[in-house]
């Protein structure tokens, strides 16, 4: 596990804390210097004493039991409803489970949203074998711009005579078998 950038504890700091305890520093001492409870340096001399090196390491936040959770056969009935295109109110009604649960167990599935049930439609691409054998042409119209706006300067002087100032265009290209791309401003779209 990763520690945050506040955390007073590291595997590093933990280990520091057994050697100052090996020393003879007391555990108040310890937790004053490390800016730490004195409590917390107890768990981890309590845990070092009982495991050893290995009982400094990070351990998971994940709980030892989870007495609330949905059974695998009460998933597989909801996830069954729902491959029948059942709501989750229907869903829940059926099943005689909240609706709050039902709605749970979907997410988890990845069944909430109906589109989850139909299959992905196969992408059709065409792509030519060879380079130069389809090339994609488009030009773009882009207004010239001929100085810094007044957004920058705060200058508004002179901006009604500014009109007008001509176009330019955006000549690309792009080749279908290689997706080389080649980009020029030209005068016109000729």
């Amino acid at each position: 596990m990763d520690a945050h950038q506040n955390a007073r504890t590291t595997p590093h700091s933990r280990r520091l804390i057994m050697e100052r305890l090996a020393q003879g520093w007391t555990v108040s001492a310890v937790a004053l210097a490390l800016g730490i409870d004195p409590k917390t340096v107890r768990k981890w001399r309590d845990r070092f004493a009982a495991e050893g090196t290995a009982g400094l390491a990070d351990r998971s936040s994940r709980p030892h039991t989870s007495p609330t959770r949905v059974e695998a056969a009460l998933q597989a009935e909801i996830a069954r409803l729902r491959r029948e295109r059942l709501s989750g109110p229907a869903i829940a009604r059926q099943a005689r489970v909240p609706l709050s649960t039902v709605g749970a167990v979907l997410r988890r599935l990845g069944l909430s949203r109906l589109d989850a049930l139909d299959p992905k439609p196969p992408i059709i691409r065409y792509e030519r074998e060879r380079p130069g054998e389809l090339i994609h042409l488009d030009t773009k119209k882009l207004g010239r711009i001929d100085g810094i706006g007044h957004r920058i300067t705060g200058d508004r002087r002179g901006q009604s005579s500014r009109r007008g100032t001509g176009w330019e265009a955006l000549h690309v290209a792009v080749d279908d078998a290689s997706r080389l791309a080649y980009t020029e401003i030209l005068p016109d779209e000729k």
